[in-house]
């Protein structure tokens, strides 16, 4: 599903327009950016939480041309599925 396919299945689920339904998207990505770049967490119970980790510098390989090349240290966003959405999956 992409972006556009979920707006329209929301606003068909929540009975409001496809462009409401769109800046109500766009404002919940928007807020969990946000609070990611502020080093924040977002915690949804029973969906799960966003939060960032930092991956530290490694040395790399170019497939290419094999040459090793150094991968600088960084911050990097992460999903982990809470209880609920487990269970919905696996059912």
């Amino acid at each position: 599903m992409n972006k556009s396919e979920l707006v329209s299945t929301m606003s068909t689920k929540v009975g409001e327009s496809k462009k409401s339904a769109e800046t109500n998207l766009d404002a919940i990505i928007e807020v969990i950016s946000n609070e990611l770049k502020n080093k924040g967490k977002v915690k949804l119970v029973d969906f799960g939480n966003f939060e960032t980790r930092k991956r530290s510098a490694r040395k790399g390989r170019n497939p290419r041309t094999k040459e090793e090349i150094k991968i600088p240290a960084s911050v990097i966003p992460v999903f982990k599925a809470g209880k609920g959405l487990k269970e919905a999956v696996n059912k």
